[in-house]
């Protein structure tokens, strides 16, 4: 399984589902799968009709995780929310067994459900690795997500702060690397002139419990108090519109991203108020718009958000002081306007070509057993970089 620089590889993702809707670690699969199919390797997505459910004490998404079982059996699977190469191999299994998955040079497993099975798979499959998006205590029952970070997987993090995490938990951090992940600038991109907005402020409502809701609906009332004449436009995939959403917000929905793209452009403020994030798509796609951004301190935002330089932070829990941060930007446009235009040239630097570029390099590195040894420190020092 010795491959020369420059020569093809097999590389297989395995997901643990198909989804018919935006999800963050779904669009870094494709996006990954779509260039490395670009570049003339062999990639193969792996869909599974089941898989193993971790046990969760929330009902509502065991009856989520329920219903899209269902809905898998029933409806053809067409991803329709992000563009596919037509040369990455979409392939849909009964489940993940070894038995399914074709012969590779590397598997990575994608998500924590996904991980026992990569890491038993036979050398015909692929090397293991391992793309670290889950984080403790939201992504499964206590000490579940750790346990997956010691499975004997060559680890590829997506930001600095899961990077820690990992090796803390793992104690060497030569098994683990950074690669942070991307926007695609040809789509999140500026089209409207950052000095010219209105007062607008745009969230994202996500359902699941660490991203917050509410404690960004409480520092937009805060908000909107102070300032009455603020416009709020909130988009997410809840349907019917959540009952805690004000009247005088607008509730978009789940929208395109052609919309998305022209509801960032049209705000002056992106609000996040989440927990935890192990990247935080929304607000890097905002600042690759020209939106600036107010958002709690939420672990993998650190990548890109310095509090005061691109962008406004706060405690997690702690709607006050996230209001305080979007009434400091209506207040001070000069401050809204310096935070904006520096978060859009932060964010410039986080593109997939990047990304790709060092994540293809790992795959050689670690699929090449001359170079084994070297590779995770000078990939991490490259990832670092901003």
């Amino acid at each position: 399984m010795i491959l020369q620089s420059g020569r093809s590889m097999r590389v297989s993702f395995t997901l643990p589902s198909f989804s018919f809707g935006p999800m963050g670690g779904y669009r870094v699969v494709y996006e990954y799968a779509n260039r490395l199919a670009a570049r003339g390797h062999r990639v193969t997505v792996v869909h599974p009709r089941r898989m193993t459910v971790v046990q969760t004490q929330n009902p509502y998404r065991r009856l989520r995780r329920l219903g899209a079982r269902y809905r898998d059996l029933l409806f053809p699977h067409h991803v329709n929310w992000l563009p596919i190469d037509r040369r990455v191999r979409m392939l849909y299994v009964p489940d993940l067994q070894a038995c399914y998955m074709p012969r590779a040079d590397a598997v990575f497993a994608t998500e924590m459900r996904t991980t026992d099975f990569v890491a038993t798979y036979p050398p015909s499959k692929g090397r293991g690795f391992y793309l670290v998006m889950d984080f403790p205590p939201f992504f499964g029952p206590g000490g579940k997500v750790e346990e997956t970070w010691r499975l004997p997987l060559q680890k590829v993090t997506i930001s600095r702060w899961l990077y820690e995490q990992v090796c803390s938990v793992e104690g060497d951090h030569r098994n683990t690397v950074n690669i942070p992940i991307a926007v695609d600038q040809q789509r999140f991109r500026l089209t409207a002139d950052i000095c010219r907005r209105p007062k607008r402020a745009t969230m994202f409502y996500g359902h699941l419990s660490y991203k917050a809701p509410e404690d960004g609906i409480s520092a937009l009332e805060i908000a909107k108090q102070r300032h009455p004449d603020m416009g709020v436009v909130i988009f997410g995939p809840a349907v019917p519109k959540p009952w805690n959403i004000p009247s005088w917000a607008s509730y978009q929905g789940n929208v395109s991203e052609e919309n998305l793209i022209a509801i960032y452009n049209s705000s002056s403020i992106f609000v996040c108020s989440s927990l935890a994030e192990g990247f935080a798509f929304p607000p890097a796609e905002a600042m690759a718009c020209g939106c600036a951004v107010a958002s709690t301190d939420c672990g993998g935002i650190r990548e890109f958000a310095d509090d005061e330089g691109t962008a406004l932070l706060s405690p997690p829990r702690d709607p006050e002081a996230l209001a305080r941060n979007i009434i400091r930007l209506l207040d001070d446009d000069g401050l809204r306007q310096r935070l904006a235009a520096a978060g859009h040239e932060r964010i410039q630097s986080f593109t997939w070509e990047r990304s790709t570029d060092q994540l293809e390099q790992f795959i050689r590195q670690q699929i090449s057993p001359e170079a084994r040894s070297s590779a995770p420190a000078a990939v991490v020092a490259e990832g670092a970089k901003h």
